[in-house]
């Protein structure tokens, strides 16, 4: 069954009258496609009018959409192929966070996302995207492998959070994130980072600091969910609407802080409706970004990539 936000009532209720006046049709032998064609107008114009001025709020729910594609998706789509690596040689394999490498229109890279499952089971496999301490260890210890052979870093990030759990915090949870950012912001190879769906908190960031950081354009990005956000201020999830306007979390607000360097489009509706169109705007991206870094020398992409971040947040007086 196909999932349809609230949001989008008035999308599939002009689809259901399509399908009645063409079954109408069908039966009756009656020639209605100046009805169906009229139908059909309005409802490109109501996508137009919902999809391009959605609110933060409907971008988060789009960025949680069952069908939206996952890393190992946009991994099938934009990989020529891909060897995945396992384990952080310390005490487990995290199944919230896979790696390995690939190839990318011919060139070898790493590519290392959060992974949250299709159903309910594959969801408790991978612990529904959030990784507990091995899983941020694990992706260090891909990247050094990276740095090791000059192999440039791809993540894709979509995660609710770093698992929240007590026995994660028990085996070093924030110290595992604050290493990735450490080491992450020297790396000596070319790191691009794209949102694909839910970008929360230290979560999201333990693998997110590059030399070009991309949301997808019904992503967000924020230091908290927008729920989590009002249960802290109103006591309630009932203010998560006005908790997602003030965060400023969409991508749009984020280019616009100069948090981010680009927004990658998506087909109307989401990358849902279109998957491998949305796998081709990421792999575009990619390709024309690693032609440039790859002309840069080491020292200068970590020279870069640390004043980039040190300037976030500065205010001049």
């Amino acid at each position: 069954m196909e999932t349809t936000f609230d949001f989008e009532k008035p999308i599939a209720d002009l689809q259901t009258q399509i399908e009645k006046v063409q079954q109408v049709a069908e039966k009756t032998k009656v020639d209605m496609s100046a009805t169906v064609r009229e139908l059909e107008e309005k409802l490109e114009i109501t996508k137009q009018d919902i999809y391009n001025n959605m609110s933060g709020w409907q971008k988060v729910q789009m960025s949680r959409h069952p069908e939206r594609p996952q890393t190992f998706d946009y991994i099938e789509m934009i990989c020529d192929d891909f060897i995945e690596l396992h384990g952080d040689r310390t005490v487990k394999d995290d199944k919230a966070i896979v790696g390995g490498f690939a190839s990318i229109g011919g060139q070898s890279v790493m590519v290392i996302g959060h992974q949250k499952g299709k159903n309910t089971k594959e969801r408790q496999y991978r612990n529904f995207g959030m990784a507990n301490p091995e899983g941020y260890r694990k992706a260090l210890r891909l990247m050094k492998m990276a740095e090791k052979f000059n192999k440039p870093v791809i993540t894709l990030i979509d995660t609710m959070g770093a698992y929240p759990g007590i026995e994660a915090e028990e085996r070093g949870q924030g110290e595992a994130i604050a290493r990735n950012l450490l080491e992450m912001s020297v790396l000596k190879v070319p790191i691009i980072c794209i949102v694909i769906g839910e970008g929360a908190s230290g979560g999201a960031l333990g693998i997110g600091i590059g030399d070009r950081v991309y949301m997808m354009d019904n992503t967000w990005y924020s230091v908290i969910s927008p729920e989590s956000c009002s249960s802290i201020l109103y006591r309630s999830w009932d203010q998560k609407e006005k908790a997602a306007e003030s965060l400023k979390l969409t991508a749009k607000d984020m280019l616009g802080n100069g948090l981010i360097d680009g927004i990658i489009a998506e087909p109307l509706g989401g990358a849902h409706q279109s998957p491998s169109i949305a796998a081709q705007n990421v792999k575009d991206k990619i390709l024309s970004d690693l032609t440039i870094l790859k002309a840069k020398d080491s020292d200068t992409l970590v020279v870069e990539r640390i004043d980039k971040f040190s300037k976030m947040g500065v205010v001049n007086e």
